[in-house]
Order: structure tokens, then C-alpha cells, then sequence
């Protein structure tokens, strides 16, 4: 049924009302484009309550959970600058066509993805770009997922992926789902105890919209025009990746624009108009984001994109800067050091290590070293701890938690990030020491980030890109490790069986070499033995 305005007014009230009580469980508050888009997008609402199909606490809950993983993920910042772009380039996830309903379709291409060669992070990251992208393009409407899964072999079999990609579906993205489209199920995946699995992993209703295709089935769900020749459609595309559109606004908007801000806000780039309603622009602060105490108008501050650095924003519905119906807007501070993640580091058990990275980029025009500082320094071995960046370059660091302290613990333990500008490149490790004991602190820039566990079962909620929660039980994560493991030792079990086939072939021809031999020294043998009894008859008296 479909939600009534009244029952979207009430949905908001909760919310907000949830909020004045508790207060935001992220530091810094919710992002304020999100709370934006709950004050004053009634579609936005109106997805969370045809989700839980008209449950109002239930649709409370997951737009709650939906905001705090917005802002701890980072998600209104994602962008084709800050996402691996290698990872995008391969082809592995892309969206091209729209299926009979009229739905764009995010193309999961198995092949070419290899369990554990890619960071789980940063794939996630690219899931989430996508899905944000499709999400501005077609205005909240749904989207068809495709497996492609021809060509999938046990190496492309990525359970834990898959998990994620349905979750965010399930958690985060309320009534986003067409249909799950699965091409070409490879035998390996024809197991009930996996598809079993995998539907825990859906709503109740959403389960039906699983379908199973080959090349003659596919037309019921995607018409041949739209379907690629590899799926027996007629598309004869290949996947050259294009980046989002954003056109130039003409230069004498800017004035305009400008006056509307507050002193101290310098637009560096032209801002380019899409369509009559949606514009893309990008500023650059020149006053501490603290100081800006600036009102902006619903239409601009529901499409915000900031760093986090601008949480501080405030919106009131009676500003009137309706010179920029924006959808999107990418704010840049006038930081000289990029920091990802933003504000928390995740830490993810690797082998017998809980490890976590950060990257660094120098986003300036000049030469600066960088620092890292935590409050606990021997729990942690951090590489590089200091060091330089030319402008433009990135580095990543490496953070280990040593053996021997506990994870609970964790979440207190705090990381400080510092930088300054320097004249001298390639400096040693001596005198990048001395020179951060002589420093003043005056032009030192610092960033603070949290630590927090990544893939916590006690944990509720979805954090840094783990998208499950309550639902993902322990009994369903039993079950993934036993297929996982099945599939671990039939692989196991195959190059044992390739390795005794390698040894029977060398056996065979060296039996095979050896009976050769054999049966030449018979021959030569036997052709001698007539020889030796002539010569002993000849010599008889």
C-alpha cells in the first residue's frame, strides 16, 4: 500500500523527535545532507516505509541505521576521485541497460573478479559509487542486480561479496530492488544448502524476485536489444567506463552565487547546469569550516556532498538561496592533506593480525610532511609513521595492532594525523625527527580518526561497509564457513587428484621407457647367444 503524506509526516516527527531525545550515535552529528534529505524529500521516506511495508517503527529503524552508516562509511563523499578506479576500470561491476520494467541494471560481471586478489575496502567503496550513482541518476528508483556468472569458476566464487551486495540492498537502500537477475548459474553454485543461505540474506518478499536465466529464458526479464551479445541479446557494447556528467555553468553565474555565501568562501571551479533542476559544483573554503555559520535553503542542502569537516552546517527551511537547486554539491576544505578514511580506521583480522590503512594524499601545491601520533604507541606498529609528500602524491600507512593486547579495547585508542609544509625533499628519517621536535604547532594542520573492529558479530549495526546487522545471524555465518570450507577442500582435493595424475603420466613413461629398454637388451641378447654357440662348436676337437 502506498504511504500516505500523513503517514510520511509521522515517519519524519519520529525521527527527528528520536533525535532531539538520544542524539546522533556518530561523532559530529548526521551528515547534514542526510538530515536534509529526511526533512524535506517525502520520496526518500517514503521508500523506508514501503520497504517495511507501511511498519513505522521498523522504517524509524532503518533510515536510523541507514543515516549513522551514511556518515561512518563516508557515503555522501564517494566520488570517482577518491574510489580505485582500477578496480572500476577492470569491468568487474558496471551499469548499462534497463531490463522490460524500464530499470537500470548494475551488471556483477563473475568472471572477472578473483576472491581475495582485490581490498574488500575499497570494492566496497566501488559498490557503493555505484549504487549512489544510479541512485542520483534514475531519482530513488529501483535497480535490477545481474549476476553474470558464465565463465564462473570456484576461484570467482566470492560468498562474502555477494553478502555484502545483498545487504546493502536489505539495510541501506530501502525499496531499491527490481529483480536479482542470475545468469548462467555455474554447477558449483547448484547446492539448496547455498541458495538457502543466500535467500536469509533477502526480506521475506524480496526472495521471489531472485531469477534464474540462461540465454533463452533471459527475454522475460531483459529484451534482446537491451541484453548484451554475450547474454544472446543484440548489444554488442563493451565496457569502457564513463564518468559521470557535469557541464560548465556559465562564468557570470558565479557572481551571483558568490554574494549569496559568506565572505570568505571562494568558488574555484565554473559550475555547469545538467538540467534545469540539478547542477554540480564544487567550492573551496578559505575560513575554517567552525567559523561558517551559514543558512542554506532545503532545495541546496538536500543534495549536500561535504567532507566531513563541514558537519557543523546548519539548515533552515527559511533561507532563500534558491539561485542553486542543486542535487549535488562537493564541498573541498582548505586542508592540505586528503585523509581516507575520514574520520574512523577499521581494523580487519588478516591472517593472525588485526590490521588497519589509511591513505594520505597531498592535496596541495606545496612539498609537506606528515606524522602519526596515537594514544596508545606501544599497542600499535604504524609504517611509514612520518614522512613527505610532493604535491599530488599519495601514500598508504599501515596500522598493526602488536600481539598480545586486547580487542576490546580498540575502540578507545585514537590516532592523530599532522602536517606542515616543508622546503626540503627527501629528508631522512633523522631529520624528519628533529624537525617535528623543533616544530612550533603553528602551522602544524591535525586530524583526528577513532579505531573500530570491522565484521564485529556483537554488533548490531552495519560499520565501515560491513552490511548486516541483527539479521546475519551467527547460525547463517556457520553455514557460509561450512560451504566456504566445502569448497576450500574440494579444491584442495582436486589439486591432490592433479598431482597424483602428474606422477601416474611420469610413472607410465618411465614404465613405458623402461620395457623399451627391456626389450632391446632381450633382442640384443638373444641375437648374440646363436653367435657365441657357433664359435664354441668350431672350436671343438
Amino acid at each position: 500500500m502506498e504511504p500516505s503524506s500523513a503517514h510520511i509526516q509521522e515517519l519524519r516527527s519520529a525521527f527527528f523527535k528520536k533525535l532531539e531525545t538520544e542524539g546522533a550515535p556518530v561523532e559530529g552529528g548526521f551528515h547534514p545532507a542526510d538530515l536534509a534529505r529526511v526533512k524535506n524529500s517525502d520520496d526518500w521516506l517514503r521508500r523506508f516505509l514501503i520497504h517495511h511495508e507501511g511498519n513505522l517503527n521498523d522504517a524509524l529503524q532503518m533510515m536510523w541505521d541507514c543515516l549513522e552508516w551514511r556518515k561512518t562509511f563516508g557515503t555522501n563523499d564517494i566520488s570517482e576521485s577518491n574510489i580505485k578506479m582500477e578496480y572500476v576500470n577492470e569491468g568487474c561491476l558496471f551499469a548499462h541497460n534497463r531490463d522490460k520494467d524500464g530499470k537500470s541494471i548494475l551488471v556483477f560481471k563473475s568472471k572477472k573478479h578473483v576472491k581475495g586478489q582485490k581490498d574488500m575496502d575499497e570494492l566496497k567503496r566501488v559498490v557503493v559509487y555505484w549504487f549512489e550513482r544510479l541512485e542520483r541518476m534514475d531519482k530513488g528508483n529501483s535497480i535490477t542486480l545481474f549476476f553474470d556468472m558464465a565463465d564462473t569458476g570456484m576461484s570467482n566464487m566470492d560468498m562474502e561479496f555477494i553478502k555484502y551486495l545483498i545487504g546493502l540492498f536489505k539495510v541501506y537502500y530501502p525499496n531499491f530492488l527490481n529483480y536479482i537477475v542470475i545468469f548462467e548459474m555455474p554447477w558449483i553454485l547448484n547446492d539448496p544448502t547455498a541458495f538457502k543461505i543466500i535467500k536469509t540474506w533477502l526480506p521475506a518478499k524480496a526472495v521471489q524476485k531472485i531469477k534464474f536465466v540462461n540465454k533463452s529464458t533471459l527475454k522475460e526479464f531483459v529484451d534482446p536489444d537491451q541484453a548484451l551479445k554475450s547474454w544472446g541479446g543484440n548489444d554488442e557494447y563493451v565496457f569502457s567506463f564513463v564518468p559521470e556528467q557535469r557541464l560548465n555553468l556559465p562564468l557570470d553565474k558565479n557572481d551571483e552565487i558568490r554574494k549569496k555565501w559568506p565572505r570568505g568562501l571562494i568558488i574555484t571551479l565554473a559550475i555547469d547546469w545538467t538540467s534545469e533542476d540539478e547542477i554540480v559544483a564544487q567550492f573551496r573554503l578559505k575560513v575554517h569550516p567552525s567559523e561558517i555559520r551559514t543558512s542554506i535553503s532545503p532545495s541546496l542542502a538536500a543534495g549536500l556532498n561535504t567532507t566531513s569537516a563541514l558537519a557543523n552546517y546548519a539548515t533552515e527551511a527559511d533561507s532563500s538561496l534558491s539561485i542553486l537547486p542543486a542535487q549535488v554539491i562537493n564541498f573541498v576544505s582548505d586542508s592540505s592533506l586528503s585523509i581516507l578514511p575520514a574520520e574512523v580506521i577499521n581494523f580487519v583480522n588478516d591472517g593472525s593480525e588485526l590490521t588497519g590503512s589509511v591513505s594520505l594524499t597531498n592535496t596541495s601545491e606545496k612539498l609537506i610532511s606528515y606524522k602519526i601520533k596515537t594514544t596508545s604507541p606501544e599497542k600499535f606498529r604504524v609504517r611509514p609513521s612520518m614522512g613527505t609528500l610532493s604535491p599530488g602524491a599519495s601514500i598508504s600507512i599501515n596500522v598493526v595492532l602488536q600481539p598480545g593486547y586486547q580487542v576490546p579495547g580498540l575502540s578507545r585508542d585514537k590516532f592523530l594525523i599532522m602536517n606542515l609544509p616543508v622546503d626540503t625533499p627527501d629528508m631522512s628519517a633523522a631529520e624528519l625527527s628533529e624537525l617535528w621536535k623543533q616544530l612550533s604547532g603553528k602551522d602544524v594542520e591535525q586530524h583526528r580518526l577513532k579505531c573500530s573492529i570491522g565484521a564485529s558479530s556483537t554488533d548490531g549495526q552495519i560499520r565501515n561497509g560491513t552490511a548486516f546487522g541483527p539479521s546475519g545471524s551467527t547460525d547463517v555465518d556457520r553455514q557460509i564457513a561450512k560451504i566456504l570450507s566445502q569448497v576450500t577442500q574440494l579444491n584442495e582435493n582436486h589439486c591432490s587428484l592433479h598431482a597424483d595424475l602428474k606422477r601416474s603420466q611420469k610413472l607410465q613413461w618411465l614404465t613405458i621407457t623402461l620395457v623399451v629398454v627391456f626389450g632391446f637388451a632381450i633382442i640384443y641378447f638373444l641375437g648374440q647367444e646363436p653367435r657365441g654357440v657357433e664359435e664354441q662348436t668350431c672350436f671343438q676337437p
